[in-house]
């Protein structure tokens, strides 16, 4: 190995202990790699077609390829110094086939008319073999061929045409602003994705899609030596399906709650987040603890996020519920009965929450699954009630559906997709209501931001969450900055208490960049969105301890 090869494969493991749960996928290339043009279609659509005849050959009664160039480039910074740069491609084609009614799966990075027919010729055995232990036939639900087809994330700034400089120079301005003031400590990250995807399938689709997302964060630390205690705020960004422009200020809607900037939407202010992250965690130093006990709470949407994931988007995937789950994440409270009735009170009759792929914006946006299905959107929970889930082709027929929901994803060429969480989102209210409206009602109560730790059990029922800011409510007024918060609940009760919403000019989305799932572990984006949300009478501990 040369020594620069070394060094850079170096780098991309440090890069990888800053942020141990950010996946690096690909080899190491130079940032100028990331922009070189790639295959032009009819080039991927020939080598497609070659797949698809060689599977055929071997005996496939249904095939479908995934070609794709996947890119990723991470910057890593803390205080006045750049930590690491990663910048990284992979590339390859993946081939999946039913044959003897059985899934079989191979991928291969040699690219060529040889190299696809070989991976083609092994997958067909693959399912062949497989096929000696099938009890039953895989049952796909039918899908038309789309014919040629072309999707990109609507943007106006591609990230990897924009210089490294340029991003190191706004994250040591982030940092600068935030020691400036109060900060002791600062790391700031940037996350840059792009997926180039070609898709062809038996049933007659060829689709090309370029797909882009972004993720700018930071955690600020204030200390107060004569104390010796120490308190954090983390970035209140959301990682969003968007070019460099999410980070240009020109469209710029910020979201002013009762205690002054409270959020984001479509555009992000890194410099001006950090320097209210200071001031809150220094604030956070001197805040009072909590007193356990029953409070009203005031969710915003930065940490609703994190409980919807958790407690609604995890439980309603299918595989989950179906125990395909139990060994890696476990299983679902949300079982097939509970469905079945058309009756469970998963929530209150305010909780709408549906399941997307198409809002924009978002992590999940995207035109087709990797099966090749137009995406949409679709209810999970309606007035309160559980009425389906997250569903793939070989899936929906077990709730009686003959459409695919289109939330098979797969994280890379070489990995086999699967059932993914799409976007899952609370809908906002239908009543005008704004933040100051809501605190107003609550005598008792505690007004959260931003997401912290949190515990949920195997069967996503029993959990706990944090936050990263906590402003306690009395008598329908903010009364000051608290601190050492979380709440109990279980996601029925939770869901139950929900007894109002912000209406659409407060709806606001959070992500997650890295969602795993599956064995072996593959990772997805997703964005949850949701206005403002007060659930009453939830139980609420004090973490604090001495150390």
């Amino acid at each position: 190995m040369k020594r620069r090869d070394f060094m850079q494969m170096s780098g991309m493991g440090l890069g990888a202990l800053m942020l141990p749960s950010v996946p690096l996928i690909g080899n190491p290339v130079s940032a100028e790699q990331l922009t070189e043009p790639w295959l032009d279609v009819a080039t991927k659509k020939q080598l497609t077609e070659t797949a698809l005849n060689a599977a055929k050959s071997k005996g496939a009664t249904y095939t479908d390829v995934r070609i794709g160039r996947y890119l990723q480039q991470y910057v890593f910074t803390r205080e006045k110094q750049v930590q690491n740069i990663v910048n990284a491609e992979s590339y390859g084609i993946g081939i999946r086939v039913i044959v003897n009614g059985t899934w079989g799966f191979a991928a291969t990075s040699d690219v060529t008319t040889d190299g696809i027919a070989k991976c083609a010729a092994t997958a067909a055995a693959i399912a062949k073999a497989n096929s000696k232990f099938q009890k039953e036939p895989v049952v796909l639900a039918a899908q038309k061929g789309v014919g040629d087809q072309v999707w990109k994330t609507p943007l106006t700034k591609n990230a990897f045409e924009i210089p490294v400089k340029e991003k190191i120079d706004l994250l040591m301005n982030v940092n600068g602003a935030a020691m400036d003031n109060g900060a002791g400590f600062v790391t700031s990250n940037m996350f840059f994705v792009n997926e180039q995807k070609y898709f062809a399938s038996s049933d007659g689709s060829f689709i090309d899609q370029d797909i882009h997302r972004i993720w700018p964060t930071f955690t600020v630390t204030v200390i107060d030596k004569a104390a010796g205690k120490f308190k954090t705020r983390d970035a209140i960004s959301s990682p969003m399906g968007m070019g460099y422009e999410y980070l240009d200020g020109l469209a710029s809607e910020k979201i002013a709650g009762p205690i002054g900037l409270v959020g984001y939407r479509n555009s992000y202010d890194m410099v001006e987040d950090a320097i209210t992250a200071a001031k809150q965690a220094k604030e956070k130093v001197t805040a009072k603890s909590v007193v356990p006990g029953k409070y009203d709470l005031v969710l915003d949407p930065n940490h609703l996020g994190l409980t919807i994931h958790e407690s609604v988007g995890h439980p309603t995937e299918l595989d989950r519920v179906l125990g395909y789950e139990a060994n890696y994440a476990g299983t679902s409270f949300a079982t097939l009965d509970k469905w079945e009735t058309k009756k469970f009170n998963y929530g209150s009759k305010l909780v709408n929450i549906v399941a997307d792929k198409i809002q924009p914006h978002t992590l999940g946006a995207v035109g087709y699954d990797d099966e090749g299905v137009p995406c949409k959107e679709w209810d999970i929970i309606k007035d309160g009630i559980l009425v389906n889930y997250q569903a793939t082709r070989d899936q929906v027929s077990i709730l009686g559906e003959k459409e695919s929901h289109g939330c098979c994803y797969a994280d890379n060429w070489n990995s086999v997709q699967f059932q993914r969480m799409p976007n899952i989102s609370l809908k906002p209210g239908t009543e005008k209501r704004s933040v100051q409206d809501m605190i107003k009602g609550v005598d008792k109560g505690i007004y959260i931001i931003g997401r912290g730790s949190y515990s949920i059990d195997q069967q996503r029922y029993n959990f706990q969450f944090g936050g990263q800011v906590f402003y306690e409510i009395k008598n329908g007024q903010i009364a000051g900055m608290i601190d050492d918060v979380a709440y109990q609940s279980n996601t029925q009760e939770f869901w139950n208490s929900c007894s109002q919403l912000c209406d659409k000019d407060d709806y606001r989305t959070f992500g997650s960049f890295f969602d795993g799932k599956g064995q072996p572990s593959q990772v997805s984006a997703v964005s949850h969105g949701s206005a403002t949300t007060r659930f009453d009478g939830v139980n609420v501990i004090n973490t604090g301890r001495k150390i």
